[in-house]
């Protein structure tokens, strides 16, 4: 009997069959494994040569300025050292499986097998024979530790008692205690349900994507080790975790399907009342991590914040008014720009008459999708807008800086092609410059609300945003931005002007 027959999650790679614990491209199982960026796995003696890789400054963290060609077929890419470090729930995983099934000398002589290994060779195909025992899960996961087994290559099992069943009872029973054991470590640390569209961050911890795109709402660190996380706060990018997946497929389908489904079913009761869940506050301009202090006066917006502080969430949207009367993408002509800032309440002052002063801070940006109107104010359906991931950062930065070295290409503005660092060095100088001659702008008050400049490139064009006197339209093309650097160079494109006094 092939050991393809029996019920075990297979991976494929290049159209043959190969375990689910090995190392996919050479003979070893998975040690010390390390998930990378598009979601394969491999083990860490197997990770490729890095390289330096050239004109990046943007992040300025260790590491990565290191990086390597992705080794699996299907996705080719350049990712940095930095993103690929040891993964925790697979290598516990992996600890489990070995302490199950890589022990041969466990086993009874009644569970003897005579394992064939059939290799294809310029003369057509020639054999190698073993004993092994405890069923063929065992036998085989102990071929694939000892390198005696590659991923091009058939594997069958025959038992030596003549029992072509009673081998099956010890694969399923050995399937049954992996499940059991490595359950605890297949949940999600955030919901401690089942890992359900398992994502692995950069620093090698695992949750479900709905989790970790809710932690990346109000924190930009790790749940599990607090490591600033380099992730796009939707992660429509950030490739699922592929080997842990197919573990969960193959060791837990029914409990995994019931997940599924349970999370089905609490979105659905999320999205009731058309969809049109978020309240809308058409007034000014807003960005991510700065705050927004608003004097709320008018009854339907003193509505929309008591039903905001109601509901839990302490959310609502805020949008620019369309002074212009532009068309809005699908929506057409709308009261207001697509694009805005979800802000998060922190804290109320109610007067004896109504009003009420509210202290918000900016948690991310979205894009309407459908409005309407409830009670006066309007309500929205909408989604988040993220940034690039990091890689494709470095990525265009790479490919501008070195156009412009090369001559290859004449830049539309000057500044196009300098390093992201340099943009925001810039923006810092002009800061600084500003303040030695105390630009009104800059007054005391101001930077007690908004803080001193960030060193952070994502976060210093929001702030200079956010202080600086410039047009309501040239604010707007923040929110629509997706990328850092495109940010600094809208902000220094602002700089520019101001310096050669053309606004």
């Amino acid at each position: 009997m092939s050991w393809r027959k029996l019920y075990l999650p297979p991976i494929s790679r290049r159209g043959r069959d190969s375990m689910l614990f090995k190392t996919p491209a050479l003979s070893y199982g998975l040690h010390n494994a390390r998930t990378l960026p598009c979601g394969n796995s491999l083990c860490h003696k197997c990770m490729p040569e890095c390289y330096v890789r050239q004109n990046i400054s943007y992040p300025s963290t260790a590491g990565r300025r290191e990086g390597f060609s992705c080794p699996f077929p299907d996705c080719g890419k350049e990712h940095s050292a930095a993103d690929c470090n040891l993964d925790v729930t697979l290598a516990k995983v992996m600890e489990i499986v070995d302490k199950e099934l890589g022990s041969q000398t466990r086993f009874t002589e009644d569970t003897a097998l005579e394992v064939v290994v059939t290799v294809g060779c310029a003369g057509g195909y020639e054999e190698r024979r073993r004993r092994m025992y405890g069923g063929r899960l065992a036998a085989i996961y102990c071929l694939s530790k000892q390198a005696e087994l590659y991923h091009d290559e058939d594997v069958t099992c025959t038992p030596l008692l003549g029992d072509n069943f009673g081998p099956s009872y010890l694969d399923y029973d050995a399937l049954e205690r992996l499940m059991d054991k490595a359950r605890t470590d297949l949940e999600c640390q955030v919901c401690y349900g089942m890992l359900l569209d398992p994502v692995t961050t950069y620093c090698g911890h695992t949750f479900c994507r709905g989790c970790l795109e809710r932690v990346l709402d109000h924190s930009r660190h790790c749940p599990s080790c607090r490591r600033l996380m380099h992730l796009p706060s939707v992660l429509p990018a950030q490739s699922s975790n592929k080997r842990l997946t197919e573990l969960l497929v193959g060791l837990c389908p029914e409990a995994l399907s019931q997940r599924a489904l349970a999370g089905a079913i609490e979105s659905m009761a999320g999205s009731g009342d058309g969809g049109l869940l978020t309240p809308i506050f058409v007034c000014t301009a807003s960005y991510p991590g700065m705050p927004t202090p608003l004097h709320i006066f008018e009854p339907r917006y003193r509505l929309m914040v008591r039903r905001a502080c109601e509901s839990g969430t302490r959310k609502f949207g805020m949008l620019l008014p369309n002074r212009t009367g532009a068309p809005q993408g699908d929506l057409g002509v709308t009261p207001f720009m697509q694009y805005g800032t979800m802000l998060q309440i922190e804290g109320v002052n109610m007067y004896p008459d109504g009003r009420s002063d509210v202290w918000t801070v900016g948690v991310s940006r979205f894009r309407v999708k459908r409005w309407g109107i409830r009670d006066e104010y309007i309500v929205a359906d909408v989604e988040r807008v993220d940034d690039i991931p990091i890689i494709e950062e470095e990525a265009i930065e790479a490919l501008e800086t070195a156009l412009c070295l090369s001559g290859a290409q004449e830049a539309q503005v000057p500044w196009m092609g300098l390093p992201t660092q340099t943009l925001l060095h810039i923006g810092h100088q002009f800061v600084d410059q500003m303040q030695a001659i105390s630009a009104p702008w800059l007054h005391e008050n101001n930077i007690l609300a908004f803080g001193q400049r960030p060193d952070d490139p994502a976060l210093f064009p929001y702030w200079l945003a956010s202080i600086l006197p410039v047009t309501e339209a040239e604010k707007y093309r923040l929110l629509c931005s997706t990328s850092v650097r495109e940010r600094l160079q809208i902000v220094v494109g602002w700089i520019k002007k101001i310096e050669t006094h053309r606004w």
